[in-house]
């Protein structure tokens, strides 16, 4: 078993409370006797996720947010009921394949956070595999077409408005977005952290080439994370997307799988757009997804304070990324 992705965002709980909301869920003859029924799975990097065995055999997947003593991004406060949200459109307005959720407690009883049960998928997760050398080559391409096509699928749901799908939007996508930058700066600034370079001088970039962003005029439902390590994979096909809770309306050129036209420590994405069908970037298309590259590395920087973690890897690679575009 690989090691724990530590954050102080995990809201690790006892085998008692446990149990208390697996019989909330599916009842007092669900409730496991025998030790061992949670096993915690480890990908993660802010809500913490068990696999749990129910009394029958059967196993589910237990999804529980922050505590909420614990600080987190401006982008991440209510962000289970936003993952809620996009599987439930998801489901309803496409073919993607998404976890069924079989519970959701957003009183905040049992724990002081919200969570829920879902279905538990038994295949591999892509980007493990892919990681570990484990899937041939023709898999891999095949399944980041898979992921390309899938991902378009998903940026076909129109929305009301830009911004966060629950909650108050925004008008324009200019807008939206910019508020989105605004916060993370905020929350950076707020809590000390040490960019590299002055805050403002991200402003001005978003400044210089936000224009760019008013090409966008309708909202479509973004997944922005959709990573490989967010699906999962069988017998070579995509049986199931996951990670749903940093969706939201606005430009599909966010997605994660285009990142690495920006930044090729990500990645090749070729397959991804082979899959997705994108054509070339026009100038205005090249700047936009320039500054949601930006932006992301931005987040990558900030967040690691909000994660409190020590080893210093992971902010050394995101200051990389944004020297990167900077240079640009």
């Amino acid at each position: 078993m690989e090691a724990v992705t530590e954050s102080i965002t995990k809201n690790r709980q006892p085998a008692r409370t446990l149990r208390a909301m697996v019989e909330r869920a599916y009842g007092s003859g669900q409730v496991p006797q025998d030790d061992g029924f949670a096993e915690e799975i480890t990908h993660g990097w802010f809500n913490v996720a068990y696999r749990i065995r129910l009394r029958d055999g059967r196993q589910v997947v237990l999804k529980i947010a922050p505590p909420s003593e614990v600080t987190v991004l401006t982008r991440e406060r209510g962000m289970m009921r936003t993952e809620l949200a996009a599987m439930t459109l998801v489901r309803e307005r496409t073919t993607v394949p998404v976890p069924r959720v079989d519970h959701a407690d957003l009183t905040g009883e049992l724990v002081a956070a919200d969570y829920f049960f879902m279905e538990y998928v038994d295949a591999d997760n892509f980007g493990v595999a892919v990681e570990e050398g484990r899937l041939p080559a023709e898999v891999v391409t095949s399944g980041g077409r898979q992921l390309g096509a899938l991902n378009r699928e998903l940026n076909s749901i129109t929305g009301p408005h830009f911004g966060p799908l629950v909650g108050r939007g925004s008008a324009t996508w200019r807008e939206a977005f910019t508020l989105l930058m605004e916060d993370t700066l905020a929350d950076g600034r707020r809590a000390g952290v040490d960019i590299g370079r002055d805050y403002d001088e991200i402003r001005a970039v978003l400044a210089q080439n936000a224009s760019a962003l008013d090409e966008v005029g309708e909202p479509r439902f973004v997944e922005v994370d959709l990573w490989t390590k967010n699906s999962m994979i069988r017998n070579g096909r995509i049986v199931s997307i996951l990670d749903h809770e940093r969706a939201m309306w606005g430009d599909p050129l966010m997605e994660a799988g285009f990142t690495g036209i920006d930044l090729p420590a990500f990645g090749d994405p070729a397959d991804f757009v082979s899959g997705y069908g994108l054509g070339e970037l026009s100038p205005s298309q090249r700047r936009r997804r320039f500054l949601y590259s930006l932006h992301l590395a931005v987040v990558m920087i900030v967040e690691t304070v909000f994660r409190g973690h020590t080893d210093p890897t992971t902010y050394d690679f995101a200051r990389a990324q944004l020297d990167l575009l900077m240079a640009r």
